[in-house]
């Protein structure tokens, strides 16, 4: 299943994608893929139209790209179509494998702005935005959503959004099946599936729930009306978990595996930027081990990039047990 997927006339393949994540997906944890590969595209963690505006590209960690990266979708925070020409003419300059349009996110300050799950609710101004995606990029465009709002007439307006999705010349769906009230709380609701592929009419790659191949072989009848898989918060976890998809995992030296994201967001982001991101990464990758939560309680209360290594290295330099099935529960 999923050996490739053409959209708009580009082969991504293996149809394996790595999910943007608000705070993770900058360009050292892509780097840090990467370096074991094995998945068909990466995508960008949000970005803002109009800080966008704001970036350079070879000095930003949230646009920079290395070619090593291979195909990079751009994902696209946006609530209106104020200075998003602007910010289209940017991103095409940069020359991504895409463009995504995030219709999902629930958060709350994300709502707030008209962004996301906000933007799937309100049609006119959706149409408006996708059509001027669209208009600004001849690449494929994405659109990332999930099942709307839970209520007894879901259905009805999931549909009236798929034929505006298609009619804006959106190539493909990612398709989150949770209620936009449901954050990661309860079970991806997989049994909507089928019915929401047929609604779209597109290539459908889903995402939720999915923590490498064990689940999607258990899914295998729900995901026949799938073109591809997305990974997320499990990629976080374990970086190399698209190489080893296959079966044949590439051996893993987990410190030193830690001591090189260091080392990357050392080289990408400024200093006030970096022991965030390594605290963020740390809370996901700590789930490798039995007693993680040491790890993980070391570096969060580190205050310096300085002080999270050497905690880090005592910890790496006992013996750790690995857990058999890492989890991601309890991370929000």
């Amino acid at each position: 299943m999923f050996e490739s997927l053409t959209v708009r006339g580009q082969t991504f393949a293996p149809a394996l994608f790595c999910a943007p994540m608000a705070g993770i997906t900058h360009c050292a944890f892509r780097r840090l893929v990467s370096d074991f590969g094995g998945y068909g595209a990466l995508f960008t963690e949000m970005l803002s139209a109009r800080a966008l505006l704001n970036e350079t590209f070879f000095n930003s960690p949230y646009v920079r790209r290395r070619p090593r990266e291979g195909n990079v979708f751009y994902q696209l925070l946006v609530g209106d179509t104020d200075r998003l020409a602007e910010a289209m003419d940017r991103i095409s300059s940069y020359e991504p494998a895409g463009v995504d349009v995030n219709l999902a996110c629930a958060a709350r300050e994300i709502r707030r702005t008209g962004a996301g799950a906000s933007l799937f609710q309100d049609v006119p101004r959706m149409r408006r935005v996708l059509t001027e995606v669209r208009s600004r990029f001849d690449g494929p465009m994405t659109a990332k959503i999930r099942l709307g709002a839970e209520c007894g007439e879901w259905r009805a307006s999931f549909s009236e959004r798929a034929a505006l999705i298609r009619d804006c010349g959106v190539d493909a769906v990612i398709l989150h099946p949770r209620f936009a009230g449901q954050k990661f709380r309860a079970h991806a609701r997989y049994e909507h599936l089928a019915w929401a592929a047929s609604e779209l009419r597109l290539p459908l790659i889903v995402s939720g729930d999915l923590r490498g191949p064990a689940d999607v072989e258990a899914r295998r009848g729900a995901l026949d009306c799938v073109s591809g898989v997305m990974i997320g918060r499990m990629a976080v976890v374990q970086p190399w978990i698209f190489a080893g998809w296959r079966g044949d995992r590439p051996p893993v030296d987990h410190a030193e595996v830690w001591m090189r994201f260091w080392d990357y967001v050392s080289e990408d982001f400024v200093p006030d930027r970096r022991l965030p991101r390594i605290k963020m990464f740390t809370e996901y990758y700590s789930r490798n081990f039995k007693f993680g939560h040491t790890l993980y309680s070391l570096v969060q209360s580190s205050s310096s990039m300085d002080e999270a290594r050497s905690r880090a290295s005592a910890f790496f330099a006992e013996p750790q047990s690995l857990t058999a099935s890492p989890s991601t529960m309890g991370i929000s």
